[in-house]
């Protein structure tokens, strides 16, 4: 997207304090720790008009039953992804893009839905771009810990618990052979089988470092723009080093590096297709002085056509 382009855009942030999903408390703050680190100042300065749609209410763990061990807080996880999704859809009908803030990445499933929902309206696809260090792709029968946030990648494929999958009322959200997962080094067993029998493209981290970010996101976007009205990307910052974002639940060493986060937004921004984003998995609580919150800030800004020059 040119300067010219983005003038009369408006972006829309929507915050999920979600932590039902992941294993340990903390991600809850992520949406204020991105808002801290100035993403609306940011955006501005980019020529954006900014709307700050404040916080998607999230129940505290604390004050639910967790429900099925192999699903832990399938319900109150399902309402709240339901009502991020009226307002993911809501924001595309008014001609906006949504940035949503997380949260843990079981948040994904209302956002994919609801941008998913609004495009099959005009009878389009959506792509997807997940970068993510983890698959995602367990369901509630392969998954070791029952952790929804494992499972929302599989969940928007159409794998999982039906409560899940058929949100909205349609199934899969998006079409396989228009999703890439990029950045993977830490994946279960079954998740493993998951993925290689899905049809997805997937991204490891030694695909990377051999062939170059350029090379990976240049064959990703066009899997991802074959068909499609645009693409949806979701970036889980554990996707990233952990030397770069320290401030995240499920680190794991080897990761994206700062600056190719970036260079993978910067080409995102390039195509002018990015139809929504999110940015998940923030966890101030192992956080530097908010480092993980301005990194989250700047694949932002990147993503919407921040440049060096």
């Amino acid at each position: 997207m040119s300067q010219t382009e983005t003038t009369q855009k408006t972006v829309r942030l929507v915050g999920v304090p979600m932590d039902l999903g992941a294993g340990r408390r903390g991600v809850d703050m992520g949406p204020s720790a991105i808002r801290i680190a100035g993403v609306s100042q940011g955006l501005r300065q980019l020529g954006l008009r900014v709307e700050d749609d404040g916080d998607v209410g999230v129940p505290a763990p604390e004050t639910r039953d967790p429900g099925t061990a192999n699903a832990r807080y399938l319900e109150p996880i399902y309402h709240v992804c339901n009502r991020l999704r009226l307002r993911v859809r809501r924001s595309l009908e008014l001609g906006e893009i949504p940035v949503v803030l997380g949260g843990d990445h079981s948040i994904a499933i209302g956002t994919v839905s609801g941008v998913s929902e609004y495009f099959r309206s005009r009878d389009e696809k959506v792509g997807l771009i997940w970068v993510d260090a983890h698959g995602d792709m367990n369901t509630p029968e392969s998954s070791p810990s029952g952790n929804i946030h494992g499972m929302p990648l599989a969940t928007v494929l159409g794998l999982g618990h039906p409560r899940l999958v058929e949100m909205g009322g349609f199934s899969p959200k998006v079409a396989r052979e228009n999703v890439c997962l990029i950045g993977i080094r830490d994946i279960d067993e079954n998740e493993r089988k998951n993925i290689k029998q899905s049809g997805i493209h997937a991204y490891t981290m030694r695909d990377v470092d051999e062939r170059g970010m350029r090379a990976v996101m240049q064959e990703a976007i066009g899997f991802v723009n074959q068909g499609t009205a645009g693409f949806h990307v979701s970036f889980d910052l554990d996707g990233m080093d952990p030397r770069d974002v320290p401030g995240t639940g499920t680190p794991v060493k080897g990761g994206i590096s700062w600056r190719e986060a970036n260079l993978l937004m910067e080409m995102v921004s390039d195509t002018g297709r990015m139809t929504s984003l999110e940015v998940t998995e923030l966890n101030p609580i192992l956080d530097v002085k908010n480092q993980s919150g301005e990194v989250a800030v700047d694949v932002i800004l990147s993503a919407f056509g921040k440049r060096i020059l």
